[in-house]
């Protein structure tokens, strides 16, 4: 089974992208901030990370910033921000991250944007 870490600070946010996502045949783990989700990192192989840019404590970039270069090629890595300036962009690119998904964004989009990275 897929393992999938949803990382972001709005409670309502990670409950939509995990309804989103549970139909899918997939074991779904949430962390509230950057901390948790290194903590949830340290112990645990996922196939997909979705990660908010921007979060108190760590931002998105600093959570990828803090993780080997090993992890973070065993995992893709899917970025949801509201950040969609180019530099931004470069920033989240050079720290590993494989796809974007502006905010707001559809739950259909984000579906099907997940169904495509997992099926490679």
């Amino acid at each position: 089974m897929r393992k999938i870490l949803i990382v972001d600070d709005d409670e309502i946010l990670r409950m939509l992208i995990a309804d989103t996502l549970e139909d899918l045949d997939v074991h779904i783990d949430i962390a509230e901030d950057g901390r948790i989700a290194l903590e949830k990192l340290n112990d645990t192989d996922y196939d997909l990370m979705l990660i908010d840019y921007m979060m108190p404590e760590l931002t998105g970039i600093e959570v990828l910033d803090r993780l080997s270069r090993e992890k973070k090629d065993r995992m893709a890595i899917l970025m949801l921000t509201a950040k969609a300036q180019d530099s931004d962009r470069t920033k989240a690119l050079e720290a590993g991250v494989g796809r974007f998904i502006p905010k707001p964004f559809s739950p259909l989009e984000l579906l099907k944007v997940v169904e495509e990275i997992l099926d490679r």
